[in-house]
């Protein structure tokens, strides 16, 4: 996203120059907007559609020193497209060679960043031209919790990156300040990744979520453990990678949820400001009790051109046993075009 305005304009000029001047702080805003026209299909259900659908949204970021030399920093995204809604904010602190915390309010946990790292010109397979989503790591501890992340490490042209996240009351969401979450079920996410200087890159991670109180006598609660590591390459234009999951789901006593599996590849290639890919996702509902194995298949053919502040893009995409249903298909074809400002 370009960042071409700063807030400092006339009307703002002057009490912001003097805060800043006053706590080092600096203050940015900027924005995009997208468009998109699309049409579905879903069979046999024959639930046809189309829809033109805007979405607007404004980023603002604050950033300042402490007198140690910590950094602080503060994001916000606010979706203006109907009534105003905080769609992710996260409280950044970096300690230099300590490392960096983040307490993520709305979103922004690095357990669920790397949920689906496949290269894409559009979107993932799943992200708004499905009704399947096979990327399922770290969805639980994405809002109120914090994040420590180490300082990168760099050794014989690879770099390291490592994360713990924890969160009090996972798959709640963040509540306001001096208020309790409604759930008190932690949860708790281990990434690590490597990155070579050649293009590869390789990482995965580790999720376990408290579902409830086994030793306090409910049998129908456990934990659930979702785990995920995946491959890149990335040589001149082209981009490639496969990424696997698997979740081991809420197990107590006597009772056990439904083990899911997930496989993601994706390659893509660009062109001077055209970028073309192709992916596929496979989301694996394994047998459970009397339920039979289904799998749901997910494919999506993208492209996107960059004309400075304006993106046009496409995508064609498929799904198979859609909804975990044998013999359910959806299909959408998506036009967008956004603009950064």
């Amino acid at each position: 996203m370009n960042n071409f305005k700063k807030i400092g304009i006339s009307a703002l000029a002057g009490s912001l120059a003097m805060v800043s001047a006053t706590n080092a702080v600096e203050y940015a805003v900027t924005g995009d907007l997208i468009a998109t026209f699309s049409s579905a299909n879903a069979v046999p259900l024959a639930e046809d559609g189309k829809g033109i659908g805007v979405d607007t949204d404004l980023y603002f970021n604050t950033s300042g020193e402490l007198n140690n030399g910590y950094t602080i920093g503060m994001f916000m995204a606010v979706n203006t497209n109907g009534a105003l809604t905080n769609s992710s904010s996260q409280l950044t602190m970096g300690m230099g060679s300590l490392g960096t915390i983040q307490i993520n309010h709305v979103g922004g946990s690095k357990a669920n960043a790397i949920d689906d790292v496949m290269p894409a010109a559009y979107e993932e397979t799943w992200h708004g031209i499905a009704t399947d989503n096979p990327s399922f790591f770290g969805a639980s501890v994405n809002s109120g919790s914090i994040d420590y992340r180490i300082p990168a490490q760099e050794f014989m042209g690879t770099t390291m990156n490592a994360s713990v996240t924890y969160d009090p009351g996972q798959g709640a969401g963040g509540v306001d300040a001096k208020d309790v979450g409604a759930t008190g079920n932690s949860g708790v996410a281990y990434t690590l990744q490597f990155a070579h200087e050649s293009g590869v890159e390789i990482g995965g991670g580790h999720e376990a979520l408290n579902d409830g109180d086994i030793k306090g006598g409910n049998p129908t609660s456990g934990e659930t453990e979702n785990n995920t590591a995946y491959i890149k390459y990335a040589t001149g234009p082209f981009s490639m990678g496969y990424q696997a999951a698997i979740k081991n789901a809420a197990h107590g006593i006597t009772a056990k949820g439904r083990d899911q599996e997930a496989n993601m590849m994706a390659v893509a290639y660009t062109s001077g400001n055209t970028t073309v890919s192709y992916a596929e996702s496979e989301l694996i509902n394994l047998k459970h009790g009397a339920s039979a194995e289904v799998s749901t298949e997910l494919e999506s053919v993208q492209i996107a051109h960059v004309m400075g502040a304006m993106t046009l893009s496409a995508a064609v995409s498929e799904t198979k046993n859609a909804n975990a249903t044998l013999g359910q298909k959806y299909e959408e074809n998506t036009l967008a075009v956004s603009f950064a400002f």
